[in-house]
């Protein structure tokens, strides 16, 4: 008895200073392992007499009962103590300031912004937005608009052409949106009102011109439409999308093949700051370009011009963004630059309404 008393304060010594679960597990083979200690007095009782084995049977049993017991005990010690020391390690400071989410850290690029501000002025006055293809045919581009054959904008050196197809044909990328015109007077019955923001393309490229760019451009088709109908259309848009009360208009006579009378419309502004001011000052800006529909066009588009008349306006929407928001260079817009898109850029959440303002 004195052997297993002695195993037993062994056992007990080992399971008390093993400082890591793996330490512990090397003292639990060692002590009831198939080889273990106490694995091989618990074998030795087959060649005991029965007396023997009367005495020594309930001895080491409950030696390895209370081996056990220690081990299992010893084991959520070590459990505790690795849990609070991992804890400690990995403590969150609760004092410090919170990941940016997503939301926050994102931002809208300025022409889809723009665009979100243009479309929510002009549903403000009941015009829908209309979209069309980026690659035309001659017919929507050029000839249902009034350009004669031979007109300068059907040179190469102005439009990306695509390669003839079997009949001679040639499609191109759009150079102006005014092709949605088109489609929509074929489409639709007057009266209509829409607006028709997209990308345009054209061969250019300086700091305030690129190969690709957006335009909008608005169509009013109906029987009642007149030049002053569509002054007071962009001096309401003016004054909403520069957001200033009063903005002063100059309209000067200008030649489109697609407009009788076209017009090209200036606004009054102050340049003589680092940003241009609108609605004050003596300065003339350039924003856009309009007209009254012509008649040839109405006829290429199935309407009679006795009966229908309307107006139609263009500007670019890159244009207008720079001016605005004072970027100086349009190219910027498209060389994808974080750092450009986080100073100039828009939080996704703050949507342009004319109630809560457009640039919030």
């Amino acid at each position: 008895m004195s052997d297993i008393d002695s195993l037993e304060q062994t056992i007990l010594a080992a399971i008390d200073a093993a400082g890591d679960e793996a330490a512990l597990e090397a003292v639990r083979v060692g002590a009831l392992g198939k080889k273990g200690s106490i694995s091989e007095l618990l074998k030795s009782l087959g060649g005991m007499s029965p007396d023997e084995r009367k005495v020594m049977g309930p001895a080491i049993n409950g030696l390895r009962d209370r081996m056990g017991e220690a081990l299992l005990g010893r084991r959520r010690v070590l459990k505790d103590a690795a849990l609070a020391a991992r804890l400690a390690a990995e403590t969150a400071d609760i004092s410090l300031p919170l990941w940016p989410s997503p939301a926050n850290a994102g931002r809208i690029h300025p022409i889809s912004q723009v665009t979100d501000e243009l479309t929510a002025i002009f549903a403000d006055m009941g015009f829908s937005v209309a979209e069309g293809p980026d690659v035309e045919s001659d017919f929507y581009n050029f000839t249902a608009l009034n350009f004669p054959e031979g007109h300068p904008a059907r040179e190469m050196h102005d439009t990306f052409f695509f390669e003839p197809k079997a009949d001679g044909k040639r499609q191109l990328l759009r150079t102006h949106t005014s092709p949605v015109q088109v489609r929509t007077m074929l489409g639709e019955k007057p009266p209509i009102r829409i607006i028709a923001p997209g990308r345009t393309y054209r061969c250019d490229s300086d700091q305030t011109h690129t190969p690709m760019f957006h335009q909008v451009e608005g169509l009013v088709i109906d029987k009642s439409s007149t030049i002053g109908t569509l002054k007071w259309v962009l001096e309401e848009f003016c004054k909403a999308f520069f957001e200033v009360p009063n903005v002063e208009m100059r309209f000067r006579p200008s030649f489109f093949p697609f407009t009788e009378p076209s017009m090209e419309v200036d606004i009054r502004c102050d340049r003589s700051g680092p940003e241009i001011k609108f609605g004050e000052g003596d300065d003339w800006l350039e924003i856009l370009g309009c007209g009254m529909v012509h008649p040839n066009v109405l006829r290429n588009c199935g309407l009679d011009p006795d009966e229908y008349q309307g107006f139609a306006f263009g500007m670019g929407i890159d244009r207008i963004a720079m001016l605005k928001y004072g970027m100086p260079d349009l190219r910027a817009f498209f060389d994808a630059d974080v750092r450009w898109l986080k100073h100039y850029g828009f939080r996704p959440l703050d949507l342009p309404t004319l109630f809560g303002g457009l640039s919030v």
